[in-house]
């Protein structure tokens, strides 16, 4: 959407944010459903290429995104995109799904342009009918899938930017060069480079799609971060200051910040946290940039202690991650309310699940990764990649490996075995999560993984006697009131 009206109002920030969970649990269909409420909506940036192509292989039913695919403002590589991939009707049962090209510092022209379009069109859906904020959530870590996405992002007019898992301080030059269709430039993270060897991926968008006319609207960049420090780090410069911080404490769901100092575990095997964790938030304040606190926040209470902290407001990813308009699989969000509801329900924060090395929170659900005999009986491989770390081979030359491959080809890479154990592959697991887990040519079905924050307290607020909720009711809860709907939403589609 070149030169679209900016649903973001100058100095105006959003009290909530919905948190971009996981692989599709933050779909288009959630932010559009948080937007509406005029509260910042936010979709999973996380491999999206491969749930755009799956969605089409799966048919495309109700037709939503192909619908997206004809506003892209470059048709002849949106129909590129569909001709390769579209399967009318769905991939017969028991076939596997065509893959998508991997991530690498020197990517094929087919994934770029298929990582553009798909950001394009989650934000284009998410944002379609109302006037409310959309943000897109990516992984620092995942450098390599950044310059594509976030232009592809850029293109459907998103209007915030939210990253974690390492320190963005790339980003806003890189936002600067996209917004006006020029090349962005990233230096690419290569475990055991040498002094002075130099790595990084450059994304040209007129190389990628051709030449796209009208300057792009810059986003706001919101970075995630786990201290004080950190914060403070990335604000003393003004080539790497954000447009705000999300502060999140380690309750918070999916990936946290390893504690400060030594490790330490507890009897039941998860990380301690200590003083030194603490959220500083006067210098945070001080700061005078906006913030925003996650992780465990999804009470009236914890807003308002929030507010009078000097933050602006909270962040908030479980509870919405629960609601009838996620993207997690219907059969796997009733199994976690049920769980919740007869507390039976355990969510562990692993410190060897995900190949990062950060804590990762699992829930043990039967049947899923997090599953000891299914985890032990499920083959290795990493057909996905996007955890994939690069590293310096002998030669020079830049390979990459995850803990969760094949044992022996990691350690052939490189890799230390102790790194392997209990190494689960979260590519697979989490785009299984929300159903469209890779099908085996022997028959193999990817098996999902799920997490969830640590705090469940908010349920009791929300399911009453049932157990069904909605993005809506989360938001009015959080506010204490009624919330706000946007202009428009009488034209959404269904």
């Amino acid at each position: 959407m070149v030169e679209a009206a900016s649903a973001v109002v100058e100095g105006s920030y959003p009290t909530v944010i919905q948190g971009g969970m996981g692989v599709g649990v933050s779909d288009w269909r959630l932010a559009r459903a948080v937007a509406r409420t005029g509260q910042l909506g936010v979709v999973s940036g996380v491999a999206l290429d491969a749930l755009l192509a799956r969605r089409l292989q799966q048919g495309d039913e109700g037709g939503q995104v192909r619908d997206a695919l004809a506003h892209f403002p470059v048709p002849a590589v949106a129909r590129a995109v569909l001709d390769r991939y579209f399967v009318a009707g769905a991939v017969p049962g028991g076939q596997p799904m065509r893959p998508v090209p991997r991530l690498g510092l020197r990517p094929r022209l087919h994934g770029q342009q298929l990582a553009v379009v798909a950001n394009f069109v989650e934000v284009f859906l998410a944002k379609r009918g109302h006037d409310g904020p959309v943000g897109v959530n990516y992984l620092e870590k995942i450098q390599t899938a950044t310059p594509a996405a976030v232009y592809g992002a850029m293109l459907a007019g998103v209007d915030y930017v939210l990253m974690g898992a390492g320190l963005p301080t790339q980003i806003p030059g890189l936002l600067d060069a996209l917004a006006g269709h020029r090349p962005g430039r990233l230096s690419v993270d290569v475990h055991g480079a040498r002094p002075g060897e130099d790595h990084h991926l450059t994304f040209d968008p007129q190389e990628v799609l051709g030449e796209v006319t009208g300057r792009l609207r810059r986003p706001r960049l919101l970075a995630i971060v786990s201290s004080a420090t950190l914060a403070l780090y990335l604000a003393r410069d003004e080539a790497t200051r954000p447009d705000g911080f999300i502060l999140e404490a380690a309750v918070a769901g999916g990936h946290s910040a390893r504690p400060r100092g030594r490790l330490t575990l507890d009897d039941e095997g998860e990380p301690v946290y200590g003083p030194r964790d603490r959220l500083d938030l006067p210098k945070v304040a001080a700061l005078g940039l906006p913030f925003w606190l996650a992780g465990g926040q999804a009470a009236p209470e914890r807003l308002a202690a929030a507010r009078a902290a000097g933050a602006t407001g909270i962040q908030v990813g479980t509870a919405f991650a629960l609601c009838r308009e996620s993207g997690l699989a219907d059969t796997l969000k009733q199994q976690l309310l049920s769980g919740a509801a007869d507390e039976t329900l355990v969510v562990h924060n692993d410190v060897r699940a995900s190949p990062t090395g950060f804590p990762f929170k699992l829930v043990a659900l039967p049947g899923t990764a997090a599953d000891e005999q299914v985890y032990a009986d499920r083959p290795r491989l990493c057909d996905l990649g996007y955890l994939r770390t690069p590293y310096r081979r002998d030669n020079g030359a830049v390979g990459y490996r995850c803990p969760a491959e094949p044992v022996a080809e990691y350690v052939r890479k490189g890799g230390a075995v102790e790194d392997t154990v209990g190494a689960r592959c979260l590519c697979n697991g989490l785009v299984a999560t929300v159903g469209l887990g890779q099908r085996r040519p022997d028959g193999y079905v990817e098996p999902p993984l799920v997490t969830l924050g640590q705090d469940l307290t908010f349920l009791a607020h929300l399911t009453g006697d049932g157990h069904d909720y909605g993005a809506a009711d989360v938001v009015g809860y959080l506010l204490g009131a009624p919330a706000r709907p946007a202009r428009g939403v009488g034209t959404l589609v269904p």
